[in-house]
Order: structure tokens, then sequence, then C-alpha cells
């Protein structure tokens, strides 16, 4: 696909996916839904890691609402299920990591797809905002799922309902992301993170994924059986035998991904 709205670039084993619309604090277009999505599912066969981000000062403002005179002839049930719920479970299932590296404020839509990420790093200069209340709209794109599951019903509550700035530093604080990092310093710790991930074990990456997505819906039964499963994968990889002997030779692992 020729991508209009995004910059992918991919360089030792890591996809950069950024969000290209800067003009309109890169809000979610239909076509740059249907280019995130081809990204992502292709970036999934090739990478070892994906990195998404954003041009401009902010990384997802949310819904494009578009043209004043056309907000009626939104069908935001057919939007959700045709064309977010695709591109969030894409997300999810993707083979390998995928980073959520939030360089401004992500708003709405654009917050939940941020959460919707294995990883997510922010800039401190960045926000969170469930904004859907200021329109008149109840939140989607899985915040209703992901955030009461990161920071607790009352705190997922309050944030829903208010709409309130939530900063990097906070959600760092409340366990809504994996680490706040000064804005300084946050593009050399995105790209040593997403270094240190292509350079891992994929097929073990791909298990930790699987099992903790997984964990919330299953019994402790059916939750041990699929470790087991995923760890007998892992045992029969090349990785899990170069991480043993370079265990016993006292060096780092060269892992292969396979």
């Amino acid at each position: 696909m020729d991508y209009q709205t995004l910059i992918v670039t991919t360089d030792g084993g890591i996809t950069s996916i950024a969000l290209n619309r800067p003009e309109v604090m890169n809000a979610l277009s239909s076509r740059m839904r249907a280019e995130l999505l081809d990204a992502v599912r292709h970036a999934g066969k090739t990478a070892r890691v994906i990195v998404l981000t954003g041009t401009g000062r902010a990384f997802c403002s949310g819904q494009d609402l578009g043209d004043r005179a056309k907000i009626a002839e939104i069908d935001l049930e057919r939007t959700l299920r045709d064309e977010y719920e695709p591109l969030l479970r894409a997300i999810m299932d993707c083979p390998v990591p995928v980073i959520a590296a939030v360089n401004g404020a992500a708003a709405g839509a654009g917050a939940n797809l941020a959460l919707a990420c294995d990883v997510v790093i922010a800039a401190e200069s960045a926000s969170f905002i469930q904004a859907f209340t200021r329109i008149g709209l109840m939140p989607d794109a899985g915040g209703t799922y992901w955030l009461p599951r990161q920071v607790g019903f009352a705190r997922a509550m309050g944030a829903m309902l208010f709409a309130d700035k939530i900063s990097a530093r906070q959600a760092a604080d409340w366990g809504m992301i994996w680490e706040a990092v000064p804005d300084d310093g946050f593009t050399a710790l995105v790209a040593a993170r997403a270094g240190a991930l292509a350079a891992g074990p994929t097929v073990a990456y791909r298990g930790v994924k699987q099992a903790l997505r997984q964990s919330s819906s299953n019994d402790l039964d059916t939750q041990l059986a699929l470790e087991a499963r995923l760890q007998g994968e892992c045992g029969k990889t090349r990785d899990f035998m170069e991480g043993v002997v370079a265990f016993l030779d006292k060096r780092p692992p060269a892992f292969e991904g396979r």
C-alpha cells in the first residue's frame, strides 16, 4: 500500500510507524486506520519489534470528526466494528512486541490506541485524555476494557466521566503506562528499548503476549495449560539453547528470533 497518512521505516529489525497528519494532531481518518492496519499486519510478518508514534506535537487526537456539516452522517457503530476493531486486534495479536512511543497528546481513541499496544513509553510532556464525554460520547476503541484493568475501577470511572487530562508522569504512577521519560531523552530511550526487544527472543516474546492477553479471561487450570504449551514451544527454539549456553559461558546471548 502507498501510505499517505503514515511514515514507515525499518532498520535493524525495528519498524517505526509514525502517524503523519500533524496539521490535525494525527486525528484518525478512515484512510489512516486502513493504512495503519496494513502497516501493522505487514510489519508483524517482517520486523522483530514495532514502534508506533506520531509526528508533530501530538501522538493522536482520536477520531477525525471531519467537516461540521457531515457530523450527522458519521456511523460510529459501523466505524468501530469495521475499522477500529480489526486495527486493535491486529495490534493485540501481532506476533512481535508493539511499543507506543507517545510523543505528545493522546486523546480519545488516540489514547486507547496507545493502550492497545504492549508497552507504552511517554515523553513527560505527553498526556492522556479520555475526552469522549466532552463531545457527548462514551469511551470506545477498547478503552472501557483496558483502562479499568490497568488503573482500577475507580480511576477508570473518574477519568472517563470527568475527562480530565492525565499527565504522563501520573499515568506511569497509576500503572497505566510503562514509563514516562524526560523529553530530551525520549527519542534515545525509545530507540534503546526497541533495540533491546529487536535483539531478544522473538518466540518467547510472542508467548508472553499471548499468555498475558488471555490471563484475564482464563481460569487457573486453563492458564497453567496455556503456559505449559507455550513454554514447550519456547523450549524447542534455537534461542532457548543459545540462552542456556550463553548463561553457562557467562556471556550475552545472541538470539536469532527462532
